[in-house]
């Protein structure tokens, strides 16, 4: 059962962030959580988790379809596919001015699981797309 676990966890991952409930996203991970962001640093640990998704929650609204989760057989790694369908709501810094724009990109997502909860996430998308629809 530990794959249906990891497809579980990942799922409760999703549905919190369609909610925007990034209070019960950031309860599904580890203490010692790494979350390595396109084209930045890696930010580690509960609380480095939490201002990212304050920052996000401020600059962007985004929505994802067309989600697909796949995860191994033990149940220790996992992977989405989506759509990020987004706004820009707020100038976030180094990036072109938010003036509304929307945007729809496609991304991946990749999920590091122990004990039932996720303990890395690491996300993919083409920045140079972003800009180009943005600006």
């Amino acid at each position: 059962m530990p794959r249906a676990a990891a497809l579980a966890a990942i799922s409760n991952y999703f549905d919190a962030f369609h909610r925007g409930d990034t209070t019960a996203m950031e309860a599904l991970v580890t203490e010692d959580f790494e979350h390595h962001v396109n084209e930045g640093k890696i930010r580690r640990g509960v609380e480095k988790f939490r201002e990212f998704n304050a920052h996000m929650t401020r600059c962007y609204r985004e929505t994802l379809t067309d989600v697909v989760v796949m995860a191994n057989d033990a149940g220790t790694r996992a992977a989405a596919e989506f759509v990020v369908n987004g706004a820009y709501l707020a100038t976030d810094e180094g990036l072109p001015e938010a003036k509304g724009q929307t945007y729809v990109l496609p991304a991946g997502t990749f999920f590091t699981l122990r004990d039932g909860r996720i303990s890395r996430v690491t996300t993919y998308y083409n920045l140079a797309d972003w800009i180009r629809q943005v600006s």
